[in-house]
């Protein structure tokens, strides 16, 4: 896929008093992009789009360049203890994304400048937590890959956590343009997840990201340059012949990974769930969606967050568990699923 290229860029005007925040400046003027200025990047308003879906994808060709003002970093549980945090949102318009929700009338791709401050800070939480391994997620809210080109905040944030010997970062993208990141110093501190789906779900669902071959073809290169793998199946569905096309998965992917990758991969397997407010989101957004949202159908479970989703029953929910697990240990027995939900 060609550069995500905004629309239009907001910038704060605090964001212009850091080096990065000129430089992003510079990059964006030299692509014609139409640049105006906000009071706050979490207050941007003026966006074209008279329906929620027209507004939605607007907002997802928009990038606000801002400063991050709080100081501490939210929790990441179960897979970091930490997010964090670079940017927020991404240019892809996935119908299932949680994002649509809990980003709600702010799905705009924020950056965040201070980066200087922030791994200051991510530092800080190292040495509280010493001697214990601190684990950062730098992709809770976004996809850092897009904007990667204009901002260089994640080359930045692998080799600051190549040199910490008690932290170790970790990120997950749909996104293939890996080159910048390759020669990166990473010193294997940092591991770099995709993720995937079969090939007929990226095409009804993912809008506006890499196919499956090309994903795992960035993976591959990943590979090479020695960072650690992972993977996030997510969201499983549960769709006619599920068995055949998640298979042809895994076939594809342990063809294309070199050898060495697979001895220390990742795997993250979450099935998928929606809440009420998800589902009239989605259904405001992407009004002809093929998303299966029949309430019926499912089982209502109550989370660790509070409130409650739906998510299939519990002898489907065996039967996708165990083909995930038998797929793994055909194609990859030293594979860690880290978790299934």
């Amino acid at each position: 896929m060609e550069h995500f290229v905004p629309a239009r860029a907001f910038f704060e005007p605090a964001a212009l008093e850091y080096p990065l925040g000129r430089q992003i400046h510079d990059r964006l003027k030299a692509l014609n992009v139409p640049i105006r200025f906000t009071g706050s990047h979490n207050r941007v308003t003026g966006l074209p789009g008279k329906t929620p879906g027209e507004a939605y994808r607007e907002a997802k060709r928009t990038m606000v360049v801002g400063v991050r003002k709080s100081a501490d970093f939210a929790s990441c549980k179960p897979s970091a203890h930490f997010q964090l945090p670079l940017n927020t949102s991404c240019p892809g318009m996935c119908e299932y994304c949680y994002l649509a929700t809990t980003l709600g009338r702010r799905p705009y791709l924020r950056v965040y400048v201070n980066i200087d401050e922030v791994l200051a800070r991510a530092a800080r939480y190292i040495e509280e937590r010493a001697p214990e391994v601190t684990i950062f997620e730098g992709a809770a809210t976004s996809d850092p890959i897009p904007t990667e080109y204009l901002t260089g905040l994640l080359g930045e944030t692998i080799a600051f956590f190549g040199r910490q010997q008690l932290a170790r970062f970790r990120f997950v993208t749909k996104y293939t343009d890996v080159e910048p990141l390759l020669a990166v110093e990473h010193n294997g501190h940092t591991r770099f997840r995709f993720s995937l789906n079969p090939s007929s779900i990226i095409r009804r669902f993912e809008h506006a990201t890499p196919n499956l071959t090309d994903r795992i073809a960035a993976a591959a290169r990943v590979a090479e340059a020695g960072y650690p793998l992972g993977f996030l199946i997510a969201p499983l569905f549960a769709f006619p012949d599920w068995q055949k096309e998640y298979g042809g998965l895994f076939r594809e992917l342990a063809e294309t990974l070199p050898e060495k990758a697979k001895q220390d991969l990742t795997f993250e397997l979450i099935t998928h769930r929606f809440t009420k407010r998800a589902k009239a989101n989605i259904a405001a957004i992407f009004p002809k969606t093929g998303l299966p949202l029949e309430e019926a159908e499912r089982r209502y479970k109550y989370g660790q967050f509070g409130y409650g989703k739906y998510v299939y029953g519990k002898e489907l929910m065996g039967q996708l568990e165990a083909f995930m697990s038998d797929q793994l240990e055909q194609y990859f027995p030293q594979a860690k699923i880290e978790y299934f939900v």
